[in-house]
């Protein structure tokens, strides 16, 4: 049987509102030492902003991250799936369409959790480690 995605999904799951700056996303990300925010507009996932969007914001000339908002530089085409999804076909497709993150939301649409390129190499040590024993 396949593991869910519940059970490797960081629950711990920092967001962010579409109307903060990108300055206020970089500040949360140092924080809590995190890559990926899902980005919430009255509690329904609408994007995510990810260091490297931070990243590129900060290069362009004449942008100022403490005027951009996360609206204007976040990803609207989210991974989403759900806490019983199996990891297989999560990782087979994050990994097809060279995704960092896929939001993990209940069948209303909550955030509930974040599963990471860092999270898929937990489970890949995990079956390497139980495959050496």
């Amino acid at each position: 049987m396949m593991p869910p995605i519940s059970r490797y999904m960081s629950r711990q799951t920092w967001t962010i509102t579409k109307d903060a700056t990108m300055a206020e996303a970089h500040a949360l990300m140092r924080a809590h030492r995190i890559r990926h925010l899902p980005v919430l507009d009255a509690q329904a996932l609408v994007g995510v902003v990810t260091e490297r969007d931070l990243h590129l914001i900060e290069t362009l000339p004449d942008s100022d991250p403490t005027e951009v908002t996360v609206a204007d530089a976040m990803t609207e085409d989210v991974y989403a799936v759900h806490p019983e999804d199996a990891v297989a076909p999560v990782v087979e497709t994050m990994a097809a369409h060279k995704y960092g993150s896929a939001i993990v939301v209940d069948r209303r649409g909550v955030v509930e959790g974040i599963f990471t390129t860092v999270d898929a190499l937990q489970v890949l040590a995990e079956l390497l480690h139980r495959a050496t024993e």
